[in-house]
């Protein structure tokens, strides 16, 4: 099947699509994965699409689904999902009751975002406040029986007068949880709301006052998931973690490695680059289980071009392109995204993703894909 792409010298051109292989269960895996997921937005909805958005659930629970199925936990109403983008906390609960009620008929793994969202940035906001902002969600998310993922607060950044008030609120909210929570560190390219988290600009200093509050809440923490786009401080990180607390890794630009690890430990795994490549991702999964690393890497590594190209900067656009693979493969029946998301990326981008896509195997079904295509670039001008 051919399709027209525009390239970056403003010429267009044929592009042929491959079939690639169809995503299918595996077994067999030594290390825990969850797929951050997005949500499906309602095109009929009647909002203003700038302002919020409506979700169109029974797509958004089918996507769960089709990760579930290849053997994946969800990492529900986390960025991915457009948590602070578009998706509020109201709506957010609403997808985690939804989400876990399923989980735990079916026996499948879940963890959810629980931060302050609720709760306005603002000079005059107060550590109390924040503290309350994060036990309500936390009290919230408990009361469904899913496990917290501690997401980062804007509201914290604002309030903080430096490490010692991140460890009195980390402290006090961790005591109060039922079961141990996932942290998560996300960095300023994916959020620069949050730059100097943990009372500090410079990461390897974060990290000290991070690990301390770990260090500290140890029995709290089941493990943390840290999205600084840098390998060499996921490991650093990694390296001196409390025994028994795991490393998630973030990192959609150097996942093969960081999972596969190293003679000192290997990181587990909450991304949101698995939600577009489940397939590929769960077939380097039971590659690596079965220590068939040629394996790993034949369905890792096309993957990866295709995932920076995704999350390059401004990066916290990247759910743009999730969507846009989640259309073209069939998980839902247009591009269309909360908070008008879908406008947030080039045509160029778009075009791009395309052709990595196809290179790292994405698309099964290339009749379906093609006239999608089609249509999304006869909307942007590509005649």
């Amino acid at each position: 099947m051919q399709v027209l792409l525009p390239d970056a010298s403003g010429r267009i051109a044929p592009f042929t699509l491959h079939a690639g292989p169809r995503p299918e269960q595996t077994g067999g895996w030594t290390r825990t994965a969850y797929a951050a997921a997005h949500v499906v937005a309602d095109p009929f909805a009647d909002v203003d699409p700038w302002l919020g958005g409506a979700v169109d659930w029974e797509a958004t629970m089918a996507f769960r689904r089709h990760l579930w199925s290849l053997g994946f936990g969800v990492a529900e109403a986390m960025d991915t999902a457009q948590r602070g983008m578009g998706l509020d906390w109201p709506t957010s609960l609403e997808l985690i009751r939804r989400s876990v009620a399923e989980a735990r008929a079916d026996g499948h793994l879940i963890a959810c975002g629980a931060g302050t969202d609720h709760l306005a940035p603002g000079a005059d906001v107060t550590l109390a406040q924040v503290i309350e902002a994060y036990e309500e969600q936390c009290a919230a998310v408990e009361a469904t029986g899913g496990r917290v993922i501690l997401m980062a607060s804007r509201a914290l950044v604002r309030a903080a007068r430096g490490p010692e008030d991140y460890a009195t609120v980390y402290g006090r909210v961790l005591s109060q949880l039922r079961q141990p929570a996932i942290l998560h560190w996300l960095g300023e390219m994916f959020d620069p709301a949050l730059e100097g988290y943990w009372g500090n600009a410079d990461h390897m200093a974060a990290m000290e006052t991070c690990l301390q509050v770990i260090g500290a809440n140890a029995d709290k923490v089941d493990g943390i998931k840290i999205s600084l786009l840098s390998a060499e401080k996921e490991i650093a990180m990694r390296r001196r973690l409390p025994k028994g607390v795991r490393m998630y890794t973030g990192d959609d630009f150097n996942y093969p490695a960081l999972i596969a690890g190293d003679e000192q430990g290997h990181s587990d795994a909450l991304l949101g680059i698995f939600d577009p490549i489940a397939g590929a991702a769960a077939r380097a999964l039971s590659a690596l289980g079965a220590g068939d690393m040629q394996g790993y890497a034949e369905a890792f590594d096309p993957t990866v071009p295709l995932s920076r190209h995704v999350f390059k900067a401004p990066t916290r656009f990247y759910k743009t392109g999730v969507v846009f693979l989640a259309y073209l493969t069939g998980h839902q029946s247009h591009f269309t995204m909360i908070g008008g998301q879908e406008s947030a990326r080039s045509t160029l981008h778009l075009a791009e993703i395309i052709r990595l896509a196809d290179a790292a195997g994405l698309f099964p079904d290339p009749e379906l894909t093609a006239p999608r295509i089609r249509a999304v670039m006869a909307a942007r001008g590509v005649a």
